[in-house]
């Protein structure tokens, strides 16, 4: 199954600030991150995810230092900010009155296997 990319677009910004909530991380652990979150359905690229990063940076809700561990490269890492909190606490609302209405609907009478076209009009 392939995530359509309007979903993916509409999920990106909670999805990396929980990531980052949970840990200082640097762009490839987080794409690493999503990719084991999903089950191997969300592959994100750089291409997304950098440019999502930089927002959240002018947005102040990350901020970016480069770090050097010994035997490896030096990497950016990122980390939430207060603001970044709030974000994700107000993204969390939203999707949480999504996904509520969501489970309303699929859960409806004839459960969601078994939707009836209405007409336009609605129930005659």
């Amino acid at each position: 199954m392939k995530v359509a990319k309007d979903l993916v677009a509409a999920s990106a910004t909670p999805m990396v600030l929980g990531i980052l909530a949970e840990a200082d991380s640097y762009g490839y652990a987080i794409l690493r991150r999503i990719n084991e979150l999903s089950g191997g359905e969300l592959d994100w690229t750089e291409g997304l995810l950098y440019p999502l990063l930089h927002r959240l940076e002018r947005l102040g809700h990350v901020e970016a230092t480069w770090q050097t561990v010994p035997g490896e490269r030096r990497r950016k890492y990122y980390r939430v900010t207060e603001s970044g909190l709030a974000e994700l606490a107000e993204q969390r609302r939203q999707w949480d009155t999504v996904v509520d209405a969501l489970k309303e609907i699929w859960r409806g009478p004839g459960d969601a296997r078994s939707f009836t076209a209405i007409p336009l009009g609605g129930p005659a």
